[in-house]
């Protein structure tokens, strides 16, 4: 009797360390949000969205203060249309401008509110036009690597000929 009340426990025990260690690599992988606050959901059209991912986070000054609830693409603009589900108890201007960031060198995306300087707020369903696409780093190392060869090839083109031209 006393050993089967020993395994109900151990068993007991090792399934809420089991819940535990989900509920944390949930939380570490940004796949769970447990906010009960109200939300409002705006949307943003950006041209370039990078490696931006749904669930990644919405910050102001480091703060986050909504997520990305969901990216389509809208065929008659040929940008990507983001929605955005802002926590009811952050309001900002609707001048506010958007742009998409990374968390250090290759770490991952989201997306930057800058404040405006508006009267009236954002509410549900508006849509904020000024956006700054995501930087890429491969085209930047693309533009870096072109900019290199034509200097160098602009830099041979223009250098004197070392030939002597003297008569002996």
């Amino acid at each position: 009797m006393q050993r089967s009340k020993n395994d109900v426990w151990v068993g007991l025990f090792v399934l809420i360390g089991a819940a535990a260690i989900l509920f944390l690599a949930l939380q570490a992988a940004n796949l769970l949000n447990l906010s009960f606050q109200s939300s409002y959901r705006v949307e943003a059209n950006f041209d370039n969205i990078g490696g931006l991912k749904p669930k990644a986070a919405v910050r102001s000054s480091g703060v986050v203060v909504g997520r990305v609830e969901d990216i389509m693409f809208d065929d008659k603009t040929f940008q990507a249309r983001v929605r955005l589900a802002m926590e009811g108890r952050y309001a900002f201007p609707k001048d506010s401008s958007l742009k998409i960031l990374t968390s250090g060198l290759l770490g991952e995306q989201y997306i930057s509110v800058e404040p405006g300087g508006a009267d009236k707020n954002l509410v549900a369903g508006d849509v904020i036009n000024q956006t700054q696409s995501a930087v890429v780093l491969e085209n930047l190392i693309g533009q870096f690597l072109f900019s290199k060869a034509a200097d160098s090839g602009s830099a041979s083109a223009s250098a004197p000929s070392s030939g002597s031209s003297e008569k002996k």
